[in-house]
């Protein structure tokens, strides 16, 4: 079925569908077709790769280019759907996310029935662990995610950089009616396999599902029948799933009622019941932000005069945040080169090449900032501020980068303290080093410096 397949015919009217007609009779059309699901984001998972970013926080809740969290990218995909009932399932590091979800989107104008809703793990009498994987977070919610009358439910994961129309999605799911379906990426340029691969017939309909193949299990499969084609590979699960409400919960409660995953444990024991399970084929840009290098990378095609990255300055479908009410950034004799600042930035007589430089950010006099990611800090601090951070030596340090320090290829986490003439290059092409006493490690070459860390005057990483 074609991911990106014309409004579906007068088939589809009994459940909604968007009929042909004026612009505000689509709108209202095509609100009451979403109105029937709800959207279930995962905010973090109890395995990252991208350590030590998550060390004091969940996947969702980290900073993308400058502005943004990743969450936003998935409620903001939601939102511009017309998808506003949505929960987000958080546990591991949470409290960053929760608090981020809870001030950006409890006044933001989903309607009387929108909204976006915190489900944090929790311990009951009757469970006294947390939630011990996807499958048994939402088991452990279906009390809560019950309460309003939809057809489909819409899991996702927070931390990829997509942008969907999730319409497209659950009127092929409804089309075909699909028990589940799943988003598929035919995308080469993401070789994560967290999700695992799908092996599909002519008609797309799933005929095996391994979420964490081994690498044998990589090699393109052909399909059994008549029509085989150049075409006939596995593709690559996205971790999106289009799921029958009644499906959900017979699948949850009935039938796997101890599973702990979604993906390798109830998806893979629908398909071996004979449940009808498709895969939407989607073709467009997606990076699972699964690894350092895959965030770091996402981070530089944002700042780059290409197609080929994210567009995370779409009008047609704009990205969601939290309103900050910041100042403008400053910027004093400063060169900028092809870069993406955040707002309320001071900048002194600095150089900032190919960079993403986050909110509040403070560059000292003389600096050079290339090719890097530098997350901002939660408060402004200069120079000679009391609360500013007093490193081993008793120097004093405050967030930001000090004058004449250089930092290139790098990720500067929240509220560092980098001192002068610090110089962040991996001059000796460290590919992985762990220096988390010295406040900082190194993955795929990438140097990460921890949140609120202080790197002393003078230091060479």
């Amino acid at each position: 079925m074609n991911s990106e397949a014309p409004p579906l015919n007068n088939v589809l009217l009994q459940w909604g569908s968007p009929p042909s007609g004026s612009k505000s009779g689509n709108k209202s059309a095509e609100a009451a077709f979403t109105a029937s699901v709800a959207a279930v984001v995962f905010g973090d998972g109890s395995e990252s790769g991208l350590y030590p970013l998550t060390k004091k926080r969940s996947e969702g809740a980290i900073p993308v280019a400058a502005n943004y969290r990743l969450v936003d990218i998935a409620v903001s995909n939601c939102i511009n759907s017309n998808i506003t009932k949505i929960y987000a399932l958080t546990q591991f590091n949470s409290t960053s996310l929760n608090s981020h979800l809870s001030r950006a989107y409890s006044s933001i104008g989903l309607g009387k029935d929108g909204f976006v809703e915190v489900l944090a793990a929790y311990q009951s009498p009757e469970d006294q662990d947390w939630f011990q994987g996807s499958a048994d977070a939402v088991r452990r919610c279906l009390w809560i995610l019950e309460e309003h009358p939809v057809m489909d439910f819409l899991v996702l994961p927070s931390y990829h950089l997509h942008r969907m129309d999730y319409q497209k999605l659950i009127q092929a799911h409804r089309s075909s009616n699909a028990d589940i379906t799943i988003a598929v990426s035919c995308c080469t340029r993401n070789q994560n396999r967290g999700f695992g691969f799908l092996k599909v017939d002519c008609e797309n309909w799933v005929l095996e599902f391994k979420e964490k193949p081994e690498q044998e299990l990589l090699k393109p499969m052909e399909v059994e029948g008549s029509q085989k084609s150049k075409d006939d590979f596995c593709y690559m699960s996205m971790g999106i799933f289009a799921i029958k409400r009644d499906v959900m919960v017979k699948l949850l409660t009935a039938y796997f009622p101890k599973a702990n995953d979604l993906g390798s444990e109830v998806i893979t024991g629908a398909i071996s019941m004979g449940l009808k399970v498709q895969a939407y084929i989607y073709d467009g840009y997606w990076e699972d932000m699964g690894t350092i290098e895959a965030f770091y990378r996402a981070n530089m095609e944002s700042t780059r005069k290409t197609t080929s990255g994210f567009n995370f300055f779409d009008r047609d479908s704009p990205l969601y945040t939290l309103p900050r009410n910041l100042p403008p950034t400053t910027m004093t004799d400063a060169m900028i080169v092809d870069s993406v600042i955040g707002d309320g930035c001071i900048f002194n007589r600095c150089k900032v090449k190919g960079s993403v430089i986050g909110m509040r950010t403070w560059i000292g006099d003389g600096a050079v900032v290339e090719d890097s990611v530098v997350m901002g800090s939660d408060i402004y601090q200069m120079e000679g501020v009391k609360k500013s951070r007093m490193d081993k030596h008793g120097m004093d340090i405050p967030i930001g980068v000090g004058e004449k320090s250089h930092i290139r290829k790098a990720i500067i986490d929240k509220n560092a303290h980098i001192g002068k003439s610090v110089k962040i290059m991996n001059r000796d092409n460290v590919q992985e080093g762990n220096r988390e006493d010295r406040g900082y490690i190194i993955s795929g070459g990438i140097v990460i410096v921890l949140r609120s860390a202080v790197i002393p005057d003078g230091s060479i990483l």
